[in-house]
């Protein structure tokens, strides 16, 4: 009965959820990333910070999009759970400094109360990280909640202490051969108004998508799951980037890792139409289950677009169906993308892609 249910709501909530929300609009968009940027270049504090740092010898991991919920049928980040926590003990002792770049809570399903409650385990690793003063939290559309400072001193405050700070964005700046560049971070929900301050959009999904999810055990979320959505948001925030001189920009929110301006499966069928080029059987044959497994997590998907720029970069997210987490790392003069995931009982960490930081500096 469940599975015929399914099959009856799925497609109509999607639509109506695709009819009656707001798309991304690119003027919008561009406003809102640039204002926030030049923001944090103009020292406003309250809404960013800028990083000094040497980039042969900065260490950052980046991970977005938890969506920590009520571990109900409703809660997307369950099945990440335990590759998330391996993921960060490894990276507070190799001395990273941890970026949690926004909707690290999901608020708009389950209450800050029961959130906090559910995620105490997950929450207190991440609190170790500002023990030692290597912790930065953005916000999001999901957790636009703890931009407010009553509920982020109600809840966030005891496990994380006084010294927490929330940020819209975060600038890493670097020096090269005697040039200035920069690392600009932020959710990226600006300026999309299904996410950024829409009434409708939060109103849908608490009231009427979450009942629906939790009675029909439905885990998807509504936006990433609207792949013309994803690929539409992700080329405006590339495109946005390539009108900042020396810049490289690196968002969550659209679930969808992208590396160096190419999204992972575009540069997966590429991978592999090159091991069957040059007659790599092995090669091939693994391409091809990594590119089958990531499809079925982007069934949908309709259009693809290189994007020749280096300049963008998304961390995809830390809550896929399977468990995996994706996220980006900057350690030893690299840029990466990494994918934690669990095989058996043991958990892997795999680099997916990388690029010498140098390299994209001389592209820009």
């Amino acid at each position: 009965m469940k599975k015929a249910l399914k099959a009856i709501f799925r497609k109509p909530v999607i639509w109506l959820a695709n009819k009656l929300s707001s798309q991304p609009d690119r003027k919008l968009v561009f406003d809102a990333l640039s204002q926030l940027h030049d923001a944090i270049l103009a020292g406003k504090e309250e809404q960013g910070v800028i990083l000094p740092c040497d980039y042969e010898k900065a260490r950052f991991i980046i991970f977005s999009d938890q969506h920590k919920g009520g571990k109900d049928a409703a809660d997307d980040f369950m099945a990440a759970e335990e590759n998330y926590l391996t993921a960060l003990r490894y990276y507070h002792d190799q001395a990273f400094t941890y970026i949690n770049l926004g909707d690290c809570e999901e608020l708009w399903e389950s209450t800050p109360s029961v959130v906090i409650e559910k995620n105490r385990l997950s929450l207190e690793e991440e609190a170790r990280f500002l023990l030692q003063r290597r912790y930065y939290r953005v916000f999001g559309n999901h957790d636009l909640e703890w931009h407010y400072l009553v509920p982020r001193n109600q809840f966030l405050k005891p496990l994380f202490g006084k010294q927490l700070k929330l940020y819209e964005g975060i600038i890493l700046q670097m020096r090269y051969q005697d040039t200035d560049y920069r690392i600009f971070l932020t959710h990226g929900h600006q300026g999309d108004k299904r996410s950024d301050g829409n009434a409708f959009s939060k109103w849908f999904v608490a009231a009427i998508w979450t009942p629906i999810q939790r009675l029909l055990d439905i885990r998807m979320d509504t936006v990433s799951d609207s792949f013309d959505l994803v690929d539409t948001h992700n080329i405006m925030m590339y495109e946005w980037s390539v009108r900042y001189k020396n810049t490289l920009f690196i968002s969550g929110h659209t679930h969808k890792p992208v590396f160096a301006s190419l999204d992972h499966i575009d540069r997966l069928t590429k991978q592999l139409e090159k091991a069957q080029e040059r007659g790599d059987s092995q090669q091939a044959a693994f391409l091809k289950e990594a590119l089958g497994k990531r499809q079925a997590e982007y069934a949908g998907k309709t259009f693809v677009k290189t994007m020749a720029h280096p300049s963008y970069f998304n961390t995809g997210c830390c809550c896929f169906s399977d468990g995996d987490i994706t996220g980006i790392e900057i350690a030893d003069g690299f840029i990466r993308l990494v994918k934690w995931e669990q095989t058996g009982k043991e958990v892997h960490r795999l680099v997916l892609e990388e690029c010498p930081l140098y390299y994209l500096f001389e592209q820009l």
